[in-house]
């Protein structure tokens, strides 16, 4: 029985104690500080805290007042996961709680004077204040990052920026050891679509980006708009929480199950994303090990879905805005297109009218010499020929305004803008090189947006050329994407200006609509590719776009659910 006084400073120390602990904003920080405290209140030779981390088959020592001290991990261990193990004389263990389940220990001991029980309340006394102390820390925590999302929402971040910001802050939250993804409902396909994947198993950036999986009614059903569903998988089979009949949902998130070791999910929280038209999306997180996570963990998902969707709608007005851009942009280099090609296409009309006229007049009179008669015709086919390749190139370009797949040739492509400028280019003495291996695979990007890409790039690689100058465009396979670099010896770009070059309208050009370079980087950055600018005034400029690999043609669409 403790006397009054060692109540009382035992109270005081308490008091101070959790005063001090209110004052911490890291939770490292409050855990060093409450075990060197209480070591000392306690006049403990050794103490430590350890943690039992989800999935972890041992306890780990996070800190300790000196090391070397009589800590047994299995003990430590199987005190957190409340097993009653036999706690060797002189030492005392309490207990802290966290993120809603078991999570570590206090431990303190004392050579040659034992432990009594009072002792071990008071003791349970401090790690219930410690307790309290995480859950606020965690509470904060969680209150910074919707914060901070909040902002990101406000500022009109990038949509798939915002994805990521929502997954790592998932991931800071819920500390998932495998991965988190964000997946949207198709509007003219019953399917989802995977936009965003963080991987925390690897550092290997996903490759399953844009993965298309099939939504049934039956799959639908199962995402409820009011409930984020657990999942634990048991070998093969994969059991609901609720103990619902909700497996094939589970099955369909399963993506990973046929990679590498380490790559199968033993945990899943899946959270259905809604907003006023209904199901938009789903927001999936997911654990290496079974119990990795927990109904804490849910709260946590629950608590950002509202936000997810939020993302999800900016990213449809985000595409529907950039499509009504694009389509502008489109029009408006078809105009300009136009202008340009008339002199050319004039100057074609041109030279075959009177040599027409001749050959009708020579007919007429009898007097045909075969000769002259085939060379005209031969100047004839030339100038249909420059005519046929400027039409031919702004039809094909125009006709490439539906996005019907993900899948572009970049030759092609080539092919379409050159037969579109090219000969505008020879006229200013432009020479426009081209190297391309014959064996180039396909790119993850639609034929019309890879035309306006390359439309865009030369258009401003011609601008900034002078008569004579010189463009070359350069392509190379590289791992999992394809490099295109588009070069001139023109008149380069200010150092000021270079920075806002892709900035929505900014434009050093007297007609310009400032669009171009910022449809380009919004087309790169769809497909999961990047777009960047070197250049040095007088010298020239280098621009360096980079797109993925069209995801193999015999791949399915979809990914087949089991039962």
């Amino acid at each position: 029985m403790l006397s009054v006084d060692q109540e009382l400073a035992f109270l005081r120390f308490l008091d101070a104690l959790t005063a001090e602990l209110k004052e911490m904003r890291e939770a490292s920080k409050a855990l060093r500080h409450a075990l060197r405290d209480t070591g000392a209140f306690f006049g403990a030779s050794h103490g430590t805290l350890a943690v039992l981390e989800a999935g972890r088959p041992q306890a780990d020592v996070r800190f300790e007042l000196t090391r070397g001290g009589p800590w047994d991990l299995e003990l430590l261990t199987q005190f957190i996961r409340h097993t009653h193990p036999t706690v060797p004389r002189g030492v005392l263990l309490r207990p802290i709680a966290r993120r809603g389940g078991a999570w570590g220990v206090l431990a303190v001991y004392r050579d040659g004077a034992p432990y009594g029980r009072e002792e071990g309340r008071l003791l349970g006394r401090v790690t219930a204040a410690v307790t309290d102390a995480l859950a606020r820390l965690d509470r904060e925590r969680t209150i910074g990052v919707r914060d901070t999302i909040d902002r990101k929402l406000m500022q009109q971040l990038h949509p798939k920026d915002l994805f990521y910001q929502i997954l790592h802050g998932l991931r800071s939250l819920t500390q998932y050891d495998h991965s988190s993804a964000l997946l949207i409902r198709e509007e003219h396909a019953p399917s989802l679509r995977l936009v965003a994947e963080q991987i925390a198993w690897t550092k290997a950036k996903s490759q399953q980006i844009g993965l298309q999986l099939p939504l049934d009614a039956e799959t639908e059903r199962l995402l409820p708009a009011d409930a984020v569903r657990g999942f634990t998988r048991h070998g093969d089979d994969w059991h609901a929480w609720t103990g619902a009949a909700a497996a094939p949902l589970a099955w369909l998130l399963d993506y990973n199950r046929d990679g590498a070791d380490g790559a199968r999910e033993a945990t899943m929280l899946v959270a259905p994303l809604v907003t006023h038209e209904g199901l938009v999306g789903v927001l999936k997180v997911a654990s290496r090990y079974p119990g990795g996570l927990r109904p804490y963990d849910a709260e946590l998902v629950e608590r950002f879905r509202s936000q997810a969707a939020a993302a999800i709608e900016n990213l449809r007005w985000a595409e529907s805005l950039r499509a009504r851009v694009l389509t502008a942009e489109r029009k408006h280099a078809m105009a300009e297109l136009a202008r340009s090609v008339a002199h050319d296409v004039n100057n074609a009309l041109g030279s075959m009218l009177p040599l027409v006229q001749q050959m009708q007049s020579d007919v007429g009179h009898g007097a045909i010499d075969p000769v002259i008669f085939a060379e005209d015709l031969d100047r004839v086919h030339q100038s249909l020929q420059v005519c046929r390749r400027i039409f031919g190139g702004m039809l094909s370009f125009a006709r490439g305004s539906a996005r019907k797949t993900r899948r572009g040739d970049l030759r092609t492509a080539v092919e379409t803008v050159a037969a579109i400028l090219k000969d505008g280019m020879g006229r200013r003495g432009i020479d426009l090189a081209v190297e391309m291996p014959s064996d180039l695979p396909a790119v993850g990007c639609a034929q019309s947006d890879l035309e306006q890409l390359l439309l865009n790039l030369l258009t401003n690689a011609r601008e900034a050329s002078g008569d004579g100058g010189r463009i070359a465009v350069r392509t190379r396979l590289m791992s999992g994407v394809v490099e295109m670099t588009i070069t001139d010896n023109g008149s380069g770009i200010a150092v000021e200006h270079l920075a806002r070059v892709s900035e929505p309208f900014f434009t050093t050009k007297p007609h310009g609509n400032g669009l171009g370079l910022t449809i380009c980087r919004s087309i790169l950055w769809e497909v999961g590719g990047d777009l960047a600018i070197e250049s040095t005034v007088g010298a020239g400029a280098r621009v360096t776009a980079r797109l993925p690999l069209a995801r193999p043609e015999a791949q399915p669409s979809g990914v087949e659910v089991q039962p």
